[in-house]
């Protein structure tokens, strides 16, 4: 395959690679789509060394559990975050673990909880530029089995499901809050199927964890900014991340 063929085939005049100037990066990779979070990650697992930027987010080294990581972010919404994704499959991440928020579709979801997403319905524009044949795209079954294990380990409650991602965060209407809530789907949040799809694309190991952050179940926006409980959570979901990816196994360590 030359270096601007895709999988599948088909030839691209832009293709993801790593510059010559440009350093690998540790395999195993968080991307947040928070500041916060993204600050958070660097202050427990970060190292003093030189943070660089892609696209004006910025990713550095980290260490946690003796393993080498990679902290990017915040990169918020799926072409933002897919352009960042693409950059750091190119500079050789194998396991990417999306750290986000979400507003909850069900009343008995409530801010502060945490969403293990098994599948995604896409409403984004990403995904459909990245042919893999899968409407629903899931997260890899692996990682997603170690973040589980880990949050058992830690004793932490938790929701399995699909969630909803969109592009549009002022269209979350009331028809699809209601549609969408009524068929099961736990949550809305922007990119989590546009990750799913381009880790199965690339053969790279892609899963994530959500922080319910506000609630649209009852048709009103109820959000938790500020709160202790939401602030609890996020902390609590950065080091599940930690933990997962330390404890992945790949090929390329």
């Amino acid at each position: 395959m030359s270096d601007n063929q895709e999988p599948g085939g088909e030839a691209v005049v832009i293709a993801p690679r790593r510059g010559r100037r440009e350093a690998s990066i540790p395999c195993r990779v968080v991307m947040s789509f928070v500041r916060q979070d993204y600050q958070y990650l660097c202050r427990l697992a970060g190292t003093p060394g030189k943070i660089r930027e892609f696209a004006d987010c910025p990713y550095r080294e980290g260490v946690w559990d003796g393993q080498a990581l990679t902290i990017v972010g915040p990169a918020p919404g799926a072409p933002y975050a897919v352009l960042v994704m693409e950059k750091m499959i190119a500079l050789g991440a194998q396991a990417i673990l999306g750290l986000g928020w979400c507003g909850s579709l069900q009343a008995d979801l409530k801010i502060g909880d945490l969403v293990l997403p098994e599948a995604a319905h896409s409403e984004e524009g990403t995904s459909q530029h990245y042919p893999v044949g899968e409407p629903n795209p899931g997260p890899d079954p692996l990682l997603t089995k170690l973040l589980r294990q880990q949050l058992h380990r830690r004793g932490y409650d938790f929701c399995t499901g699909k969630v909803w991602t969109t592009d549009a965060f002022y269209r979350e209407t009331v028809h699809k809050v209601k549609s969408y809530g009524a068929q099961g789907i736990l949550a809305v949040e922007m990119e989590m199927s546009a990750l799913f799809t381009v880790g199965q694309f690339r053969g790279v190991a892609v899963a994530g964890l959500l922080i319910v952050s506000d609630e649209l179940a009852n048709l009103t926006w109820r959000h938790g900014f500020g709160q202790a409980r939401l602030h609890q959570a996020r902390q609590q979901a950065a080091q599940i991340a930690l933990d997962t990816l330390a404890a992945w196994e790949g090929d390329h360590d």
